[in-house]
């Protein structure tokens, strides 16, 4: 009897919470960045309908000279609650004191992934060998601007001892998603991050390159100094890292954090 009761009040007591907080629902800004806007875009509705609260999202890349990028947005005094972003962008943050250091949770992890245009063949990228062989026979080869991008022409091709062949044929493609030009007909193969590719109409995913040759992106969240609602927005922070989102943040291509 008295474990029966127990979980009745429990419950009245997490009803009473949730009239609670929907009686006095709170408005969260959120700044953004690309890699985590799918798996964020499919769990915002979740989030608003437990919790009575609302989410007013600024979009941005995670670092960069553009006036959306969330530093920047940060700088010119612009409302956040809540920061999603590159790790180790979020990191510099951190250090620069914009960010409170005991706030950070891991999201995600964010692999790169390749794409051809609907309907061509899926070319081999399952090993190393089969993956060499697949650039080297692409007539034009397209990645992005981000930190994925920087990683495949910098490391990449020369990890593969290709870099001398890849270099007439291989193009970075600032500002526009990579899958963009490969439906288009431009590239043959187009690189980047596989939660930024999977959006994109009219290409094929193929897989993710080789994981010895990966370079991974980790996402994480925190809380900028200054916040108005910071209790919420740890809570939402911990909803997105939660076993209960992770499977629609894996649905957007990107990798949970194990053991959370």
């Amino acid at each position: 009897m008295k474990s029966i009761r127990s979980r009745i009040l429990s419950c009245a007591l997490s009803a009473a919470l949730f009239v609670a907080v929907s009686a006095h629902a709170t408005e969260l800004n959120v700044m953004n960045s690309g890699g985590f806007t799918a798996a964020y875009k499919a769990l915002t509705p979740k989030y608003e309908a437990a919790t009575g609260n609302t989410l007013q999202t600024a979009w941005g890349p995670s670092m960069g000279q553009s006036p959306e990028a969330i530093p920047n947005r940060l700088a010119r005094g612009e409302p956040a609650d809540v920061v999603i972003m590159v790790g180790y962008a979020l990191d510099d943050l951190i250090k620069a004191g914009k960010v409170i250091p005991d706030s950070r949770v891991e999201l995600a992890d964010s692999r790169i992934g390749m794409v051809v245009r609907a309907g061509a063949p899926k070319p081999d990228i399952s090993t190393v060998d089969a993956f060499r062989e697949t650039l080297l026979r692409a007539k034009s080869v397209a990645y992005s601007d981000s930190a994925s991008g920087v990683y495949i022409q910098s490391q990449l091709f020369r990890k593969l001892g290709i870099e001398e062949q890849l270099r007439p044929k291989a193009k970075m493609v600032p500002k526009i998603p990579v899958g963009s030009v490969v439906a288009s007909g431009e590239y043959e193969l187009g690189f980047q991050q596989v939660s930024e590719l999977l959006p994109v109409p009219g290409v094929t995913f193929v897989g993710k390159i080789p994981e010895s040759l990966q370079s991974v992106t980790r996402y994480a969240a925190g809380i900028p100094v200054g916040a108005k609602h910071p209790q919420e927005a740890k809570a939402l922070m911990e909803f997105l890292a939660s076993p209960a989102a992770a499977p629609d943040v894996a649905k957007t291509g990107l990798d949970p954090i194990s053991g959370q």
